[in-house]
């Protein structure tokens, strides 16, 4: 086999990639992109996709809001059962590490057609999160450009919003087309970007002078009460199964992105050894990050009550900083380090995008696959398949010119005035990744129970049935806390799911799913190309390095 090393690498490194190209031939592939890519670079793209910034930064207010200062005690909640779920995809991204990670493993465990859905849900929920980071980031760049050069742009205004976006996709996917390097490097600033803008600013604003001690993080502050709800909805007085229901999404929206360490395996050195490791390590170092900055800017938040309720309002966390850091340089650094992390997280999603279009058309699983399965011979890349991830994105982007005036009712159903589109379709990014991983977790505890069993070098062994067990109970009950429509004037209506329009967004993705299942027959398609290689996996479950001996 001809060594697919980078000239120069040592002779060990050289038998790493041998290693992972004779590994990935056995599942039927060759070895096409580029595999370049250290621990830490995996690592980075992972982490800088989960981005405790980029979700602190634009969901606090939901948390704190909705539920006050002691909706900093859900996160655990969500880290440990997502925790679950990362020791699943740990456990799959070592025995399968092929890139369109999820894909992959759905194919492989249930069959083509199951794999094919995986990916569709997936995959959409990938493109849109890449809108959905962009068209944040231009409140940030519009004051920080202000500041910096006196440019006046009305970020609230779609078409400063729009253009805003573009260019910044435009960027991240040059970035994204020069190479994996590239992408690892950027990545790897990202994460030190996110360090400094998660512990630093925490313990700026510990140094500047907390207003409160630790007890208030304990308090509601009246969250549970209309008449003193910061954002003015209505729990009936009911905060454990009314507030906490709402606000646990804004921590349900920032603890994913750990499986695209998945997505890139086949660019990654030793992939079956360090997936998991960066599956693992960025969610748990992304939920100390974002642990220590939400705590800081609760004990932070301004003690007067009409401060307290601009911050869990309308200020946010810019008000919050504002308010306790005087100097202009210092607010303007931090912008700087907000936005880096809203570009270095949408150059993630969309490499891990591409890379799952990559996989989907070398399997034969989508039209125009022979175009979006070609890799650049210089670059390594999958070019067409990175431009596809910057082509809908940036066509979902033009949404935000559709801001209906007036509510428009069709059947039993509402969608309200002033609603953005873009905004309503944003709502998919986190229930698409939801069902995704529902349906691997339930993918890997049938083809266990079928007698399927992992022989990577990352394994659960005996604990395999209760890890398994766990990750799929958690994600139905947050799956069905984000979908459950609970009427229009419910505070998680106004605040997150629109009543119906999440749940009709995920049927409409659905139907268009079935559409070109039904028609075109996409899971033969896989079949013929590159079947499930079931065959494999039993047979090593016998002879590898996996539970047969935990067990």
């Amino acid at each position: 086999m001809t060594s697919s090393a980078i000239p120069g690498e040592s002779a060990a490194t050289v038998s790493d990639v041998d290693a992972d190209a004779a590994t990935l031939a056995r599942f039927g592939y060759r070895q096409e992109l580029h595999r370049v890519l250290s621990l830490f670079e995996n690592f980075s793209v992972a982490f800088c996709y989960l981005s405790p910034m980029v979700g602190i930064y634009s969901l606090f207010v939901l948390g704190v809001g909705s539920a006050g200062p002691r909706y900093i005690w859900l996160m655990p909640v969500v880290v440990a059962g997502q925790l679950f779920v990362a020791l699943v995809f740990a456990e799959l991204g070592s025995h399968y590490p092929i890139a369109g990670a999820l894909f992959q493993w759905g194919k492989n465990l249930l069959g083509s057609g199951y794999g094919w859905w995986v990916g569709w849900v997936y995959g959409w929920a990938l493109l849109i999160t890449v809108a959905s980071v962009d068209t944040g980031i231009p409140s940030y760049v519009g004051a920080l450009f202000h500041d910096l050069f006196g440019v006046n742009w009305d970020v609230a205004a779609p078409n400063d919003i729009l253009v805003i976006t573009l260019v910044l996709l435009a960027i991240q996917t040059l970035f994204n087309l020069y190479g994996v390097n590239l992408l690892g490097r950027i990545s790897q600033i990202g994460v030190y970007v996110e360090i400094l803008g998660s512990f630093g600013i925490a313990i700026l604003l510990g140094i500047k002078g907390f207003h409160h001690g630790l007890g208030f993080l304990f308090t509601t502050q009246g969250a549970e009460h209309v008449a003193t709800n910061p954002l003015g909805v209505n729990f009936n007085g009911n905060w454990l199964l009314g507030a906490a229901l709402v606000a646990i999404l804004a921590h349900v929206y920032i603890f994913y992105g750990f499986e695209s360490a998945g997505d890139i395996a086949e660019e990654t050195r030793d992939a079956s050894r360090q997936v998991p490791k960066g599956i693992i390590r960025s969610l748990l170092i992304g939920g100390l990050a974002s642990f220590i900055l939400v705590g800081g800017l609760i004990l932070a938040m301004p003690a007067s009550h009409s401060g307290y309720t601009t911050a869990a309002s309308t200020g946010g966390v810019p008000y919050i900083i504002s308010a306790n850091v005087g100097s202009k340089p210092i607010q303007d650094i931090i912008l700087f380090l907000v936005c880096f992390a809203f570009f270095s997280c949408g150059t993630a999603v969309q490499g891990a995008g591409a890379r799952l279009a990559f996989s989907y058309a070398r399997d034969s699983a989508v039209p125009g696959h022979r175009l979006m399965r070609r890799i650049s011979p210089r670059l390594g890349t999958p070019i067409y398949a990175i431009l596809l991830g910057a082509i809908i994105p940036a066509l979902f982007a033009l949404l935000v010119h559709a801001t209906p005036s007036k509510p428009i009712h069709f059947l039993f159903m509402t969608y309200p005035a002033h609603l953005n589109a873009l905004f309503a379709l944003v709502s998919f990014g986190v229930s698409g990744i939801y069902l995704a991983f529902l349906m691997i977790t339930v993918a890997a505890l049938i083809a266990r129970l079928r007698g399927w069993r992992a022989a990577g070098k990352f394994t659960l062994g005996k604990w395999a049935y209760p890890v398994y067990i766990i990750a799929i109970l958690y994600g139905a009950a947050m799956l069905v806390n984000i979908l459950v429509p609970t009427g229009l004037n419910s505070a998680k209506s106004v605040l997150f799911n629109y009543d119906w329009v999440t749940l009709v967004v995920v049927v409409i993705i659905v139907i268009i799913g079935a559409l070109y299942f039904f028609i075109w027959r996409p899971d033969r398609q896989i079949t013929r190309a590159h079947p499930p290689v079931a065959e494999f996996a039993a047979a090593s479950s016998d002879t590898g390095p996996g539970p047969a001996a935990a067990d």
